[in-house]
């Protein structure tokens, strides 16, 4: 059964951290490329952070970059997101996607979780 199973949102006072995981089904491990996007209300959903899953290269977007690192465990299927020095900005539901390639296109992503809401307070 294809399935991304997020875990590790929650609140966090602005300059905290938090580290997202997604636990995936093996078969959607198999995918290229895994990765994090978050939404914010009334904002589009934009890609945080991608892992081509062979090689282990790694895509940040430039708002992140310095402050989150993506990673992959193999043997247990998980890509995790850690996030340091958060801000209000970060303050989004944020979703674990697989797909055949990685790319910034959400549409591009054919597996998704169920989401994760991360709140950053100041």
């Amino acid at each position: 059964q294809v399935q991304l199973v997020e875990s590790g949102g929650g609140s966090v006072q602005a300059g905290g951290s938090l580290r997202l995981s997604c636990a995936a089904s093996e078969y959607t491990y198999t995918s290229k490329c895994m990765g994090w996007f978050r939404q914010a209300p009334g904002k589009e959903r934009e890609a945080v952070a991608l892992i081509y899953t062979s090689s282990g290269n790694t895509y940040l977007a430039d708002s992140v970059k310095g402050r989150f690192t993506i990673s992959q465990d193999n043997a247990k299927n998980t890509v995790s997101l850690q996030m340091n020095s958060l801000n209000s900005e970060d303050t989004a539901a944020y979703y674990c996607a697989a797909g055949p390639r990685c790319s910034v296109r959400p549409r591009e992503f054919n597996y998704w979780g169920q989401g994760t809401q991360v709140t950053v307070s100041s």
